[in-house]
């Protein structure tokens, strides 16, 4: 018997088994291609979102500013070393010429009154860098080696003793009330010498105190600076040190060191030294005042060997340290910037 439905006809896909094939693969396609698109809206909003958080939410950096630069570069400490006693001796023109020898920026003090200034005045000559300042000198405190006044003493006799040399001491001088016309006449005297050698002279300062021990005598010394156009040591602020001086035998270099690992950050820090070679003249003098060291040339080389000391060095790179004179102090803050210390020294 004949169906009498109507015969169905094939599906083209069921008649070409290759399109099936096609179909199937085109619609995993299509799926990966959902996969893929959500999975870069995802990555769009993710990067919108830590945007978003960059611009509102994260913690800013500290801009850089010359303020906060300054904290990370400090500013070089100022350092000053001023050594005294130039002239005094030959032992002691040997040590100061040792130190001088080394390019340290260094200001010298010369006593123009003891026997071995021009010896001094020599070795300056060779080297005009140096800062050069007059030690004024009113006392002789060395048995069996003793000086007087530049003017003589018929010119000055109230300063000076019996035997026509300046007293070991301030006291003594003092204790013979000494006039103050022959003070002025002296000191100037001994500034004047200064001068006429033909050195740069910078500045003054004072042997033992002596020349401002009263108010009438630091007036005497600040006129006679303002005349000869000079500074005034300590006169300019000055943190002020001799620590090497008193510092024991064997540790006089730990004190220097210790001295710029604290310096003021604020002022010049003076460094007041006495030096002396290992050997000299100097190792038999005797300090006729009963304060000063029975060691005295062994104490003055301790110190010599403690400012050339690698330790001294590289505490003053690791400090940023910069040393200058007093040329340099006056040269950048004029002489105007003076003032009277309260306390003087020595």
């Amino acid at each position: 018997m004949v169906s009498t439905q109507p015969r169905r006809q094939p599906n083209v896909f069921e008649s070409l088994p290759f399109l099936t094939s096609f179909s199937y693969h085109a619609e995993i396609f299509i799926i990966k291609a959902s996969i893929m698109k959500t999975i870069l809206s995802l990555t769009v909003v993710l990067a919108i979102l830590v945007s978003l958080y960059m611009a509102f939410l994260a913690p800013k950096p500290t801009p850089v500013t010359p303020q906060t630069a300054a904290v990370d570069v400090a500013e070089p400490r100022l350092m000053l070393i001023r050594s005294d006693d130039f002239g005094m001796s030959h032992g002691k023109n040997m040590a100061t010429r040792e130190l001088i020898e080394t390019g340290m920026p260094v200001s010298v003090s010369v006593m123009f009154a003891c026997p071995w200034w021009k010896e001094a005045v020599e070795i300056l000559k060779e080297h005009p860098d140096v800062s050069v300042g007059v030690h004024l000198t009113l006392n002789a405190e060395w048995k069996h080696y003793r000086w007087g006044p530049v003017l003589g003493r018929a010119t000055v006799p109230s300063l000076v003793d019996d035997e026509g040399y300046f007293f070991p001491s301030r006291s003594a001088l003092f204790g013979n009330n000494p006039e103050l016309s022959e003070i002025e006449a002296e000191l100037r005297a001994q500034v004047q010498r200064a001068v006429d050698t033909g050195l740069q002279i910078d500045y003054l300062d004072y042997h033992m105190g002596a020349a401002v021990q009263t108010p009438e005598t630091r007036i005497i010394v600040e006129q006679i600076a303002e005349d000869f156009g000079l500074g005034i040591s300590r006169w300019f602020g000055e943190d002020d040190s001799s620590v090497t001086y008193s510092a024991p035998l064997g540790a006089k270099t730990d004190s220097l060191v210790n001295r710029v690992n604290n310096l003021n950050p604020d002022a010049v820090n003076l460094q007041v030294v006495h030096v002396a070679p290992a050997q000299s003249d100097m190792n038999a003098m005797i300090d006729l005042n009963p304060s000063g060291p029975r060691d005295m040339a062994e104490q003055r080389h301790g110190e010599l060997q403690a400012l050339l000391s690698p330790e001294f060095r590289e505490a003053l790179k690791r400090n940023n340290v910069k040393l200058i004179t007093y040329r340099d102090l006056i040269s950048s803050r004029g002489l105007e910037s003076m003032q009277r210390p309260a306390i003087y020294g020595y």
